[in-house]
């Protein structure tokens, strides 16, 4: 009796103890209850949909951690390693997504959830960029999109003499050529650049490429002659040449201002930068519209995905909850809400998407210019080491802007680059 009496009380407080942590390792809580934890970054309304969320199922509790873009995919990367820590969701920004496929058994595969159900809810180029080499795998749903458009000033246009209306403009400026001929009248005209930065020039082309610095086999492409990366750095130089590329560095204040006063003629960029017009160059509203790209350009930049890890004991809650959140309904209410352009063309057809008028755009309506371009865009493989790469390529754009020969600075970049992949 005294033996069993103490294997009843060992019992006992065992499963006291399981109940009690399982809540705190985000899993069921002794009342049934299940927890989970989402890691995200920048501004979103995912805070707001998780209140809903847990009002239409009480029995769900949704902690949301919100982290800086680099941090927060350092500690995701970190956690995995280690296979302990991660939270049961996680957003992975679109440039960062192949960081991880090397980690592949770290995630739940999606497609083991059903995730073939709803893969029509999305643009194609989208979702395929979440899938493994062999499409048998799915990394994460699709958030958000980056689709890029022509931002253009109006009144330096029109001081330019050239036209002022969007359709005009992409009659205008339907090539690459057709670009730089608009940007020599517009230097010509206004003494002004026709383009913010190196950057920007050389995106123009980059952004639109299938296959950038990788392919899926981790080989190298940038001296390969039909890569594309080499003429995308050669436009940007000669636009350089040109006299036509400002010296305006992406979210400094200078450029900031630039924006207010029309310091240069366009910006290539997403749908994500007139959230940031709109909030920190007041002074240009009315003046900017937005129109096309020409169709070589045509792009995306930004965006992720929401993800899985393999340790969570919850799959099955986190994936229900991350197929709600990113439904056509709901990405409308992160369109109006927070500026989320939507991965889900269903989300296009909405009377409040079709109907949206951005007053700091004169009343045009700029999600319809973005949608289109969304559905040109191609699927895009970047690898693992994208973000490393293009920072030496951009380290050289930019000693060609202060004097550096162009050639010389290439292959200059191209031997860090291996030097760095070596490592």
């Amino acid at each position: 009796m005294r033996k069993g009496l103490i294997a009843a009380l060992l019992l006992l407080v065992t499963t006291v103890l399981y109940a009690c942590g399982g809540n705190e390792e985000g899993g069921a809580s002794s009342d049934g209850k299940v927890t989970l934890d989402f890691w995200v970054f920048g501004a979103t309304n995912y805070e707001s949909l998780a209140e809903d969320y847990m009002e239409e199922n009480p029995d769900v509790e949704i902690n949301i951690k919100n982290s800086e873009l680099g941090d927060h995919h350092n500690s995701l990367f970190t956690a995995i390693s280690a296979g302990t820590g991660a939270p049961d969701l996680a957003m992975v920004e679109v440039d960062q997504l192949d960081r991880y496929r090397e980690a592949q058994d770290r995630f739940v595969n999606l497609y083991d959830m059903g995730a073939e159900d709803i893969q029509d809810q999305y643009l194609d180029w989208k979702w395929n960029m979440a899938e493994n080499g062999e499409g048998d795998f799915l990394f994460g749903l699709p958030t958000d999109i980056g689709p890029k458009a022509m931002y253009y000033h109006t009144e330096v246009m029109s001081n330019a003499g050239l036209p002022t209306d969007p359709e005009e403009v992409s009659s205008l400026i339907s090539t690459p050529d057709e670009f730089a001929d608009a940007a020599n009248t517009v230097l010509e005209e206004t003494g002004k650049p026709m383009v913010d930065s190196m950057e920007m020039a050389f995106r123009a082309h980059m952004d639109a490429l299938e296959v950038s610095y990788f392919n899926r086999d981790g080989e190298l492409l940038i001296e390969n002659e039909d890569n594309g990366v080499k003429e995308a750095y050669d436009y940007a130089v000669k636009l350089q040449q040109q006299g036509v590329v400002g010296e305006y560095e992406m979210w400094t204040p200078e450029w900031a201002n630039a924006l207010n006063e029309g310091g240069f003629a366009v910006e290539m960029a997403p749908a994500w930068l007139k959230g940031y017009m709109t909030e920190n160059a007041p002074d240009g509203a009315g003046d900017w519209r937005v129109t096309k790209l020409p169709s070589d350009f045509a792009g995306n930049w930004g965006g992720s995905y929401v993800t899985i890890p393999a340790e969570t004991e919850n799959k099955e809650a986190a994936y229900d909850f991350a197929k709600w959140m990113l439904s056509p309904e709901n990405q409308l209410k992160s369109f109006t809400e927070s500026g989320l352009f939507p991965s889900t063309p269903a989300t296009y057809e909405m009377e409040e998407f079709k109907n949206n008028e951005d007053e700091y755009f004169g009343g045009q309506n700029t999600a319809a210019v973005f949608a289109e371009a969304a559905q040109e865009i191609p699927a895009v493989y970047k690898g693992p080491n994208y973000v490393t790469v293009n920072d030496e390529i951009l380290t050289a754009l930019t000693n060609v802007q202060e004097g550096g020969d162009p050639e010389e600075e290439w292959n200059a970049a191209v031997t860090r680059i291996k030097d760095i992949l070596k490592r």
